[in-house]
């Protein structure tokens, strides 16, 4: 219930953000199944954000273990099943001098390859990081050695690696476009040997081809409703009244995103969070207010759902949601 709603909030935040989201290859997911997602990184938590948002199954993210530091992300990321891994980057900041503990993801590996044994699907970032590079990075092992895993040690059946191609017009900007390109999945029982090393090569090289291209550019114009249609003047009057309601709390996430952001990396997902925080905010503070005036429950419930509903449009207005 927690993951579907957020899902729904993060759909509509991102299509606040980015003009078009346009998935290329979406009849190329498995609809079950246990399965690996490899995804190219290149926008911190925007990039896990739109891959949820695209996936029609519940997905378990990943991400570097130094987040859970903080305690309240600790807690969000035991309530969302986020799994924490350990880079070697990270162990190399280690100043007692030890050296790298060479299983500091044993646990976290055991745990993903349970929810694969249950038919999970897991999203991972092979290259380890987030960057601004326009190439992919050199992959790490680590999704190789998972699948491998999976079949040799575990003896799991049907487990398949996804490649997800996340192309970004411009990642930093407002009213841009991103592209999301799905590629065949590799099929883990017809691989043929056990190289991790192998492995990690042909999901690069798949990644690569489905990343290093730009965003596609159309002249066409989105598909739009016939203007004297019931439905879409109803959408139409339900979309301006998200923008009238929730445009200036987005202005002001967008100032303090701008403010607080010290790379290309943190404008969309400073944004994003703290319009989700802004807005839930000003939700409460409407409805306090109307319950003050009118006294009335079922009028308070009423007013909350046309801001859902307003917000939804006018993220969707002229691209309906197609997940």
């Amino acid at each position: 219930m927690i993951y579907r709603a957020l899902r729904w909030i993060t759909g509509i935040a991102l299509h606040w953000f980015y003009r078009d989201i346009r998935v290329v290859g979406r009849e190329r997911i498995p609809t079950n199944g246990p399965l690996l997602i490899a995804v190219n990184h290149w926008n911190a938590l925007v990039d896990s954000l739109l891959v949820g948002w695209v996936m029609p199954r519940r997905i378990t993210m990943t991400a570097k273990a130094t987040l859970v530091d903080n305690p309240l992300v600790a807690v969000l990321f035991r309530i969302l099943g986020v799994v924490p891994l350990r880079r070697v980057s990270d162990e190399s900041r280690k100043k007692d001098g030890l050296p790298f503990d060479r299983a500091r993801n044993t646990v976290a590996f055991r745990e993903i390859l349970d929810l694969l044994e249950n038919d999970g699907a897991v999203l991972i970032f092979p290259e380890g990081k987030s960057h601004n590079a326009t190439a992919l990075e050199p992959l790490k092992t680590g999704l190789a050695r998972l699948a491998l895993q999976a079949r040799d040690n575990r003896a799991i059946s049907g487990v398949r690696i996804l490649p997800i191609g996340v192309v970004f017009d411009s990642k930093a900007t407002p009213g841009s476009l991103v592209d999301i390109r799905i590629g065949e999945a590799i099929e883990m029982e017809s691989w043929p040997n056990s190289d991790a090393g192998t492995l990690t090569l042909e999901v690069a090289a798949r990644l690569r081809a489905l990343s290093e291209c730009g965003v596609i550019r159309s002249e066409e114009s989105p598909v739009r409703l016939p203007s004297r249609s019931l439905k879409r003047l109803l959408i139409t009057m339900a979309a301006w009244w998200g923008r009238l309601t929730h445009q200036p709390s987005i202005q002001v996430a967008r100032s303090l995103a701008l403010r607080q952001s010290r790379d290309a990396d943190q404008p969309a997902m400073l944004t994003i969070m703290f319009a989700t925080g802004i807005v839930l905010l000003a939700y409460v503070l409407q409805i306090v207010v109307v319950g003050v005036l009118v006294r009335s429950f079922w009028v308070s419930v009423i007013y909350l759902v046309s801001l859902l509903g307003g917000a939804y449009w006018a993220a969707f207005e002229n691209q309906p949601r197609r997940s």
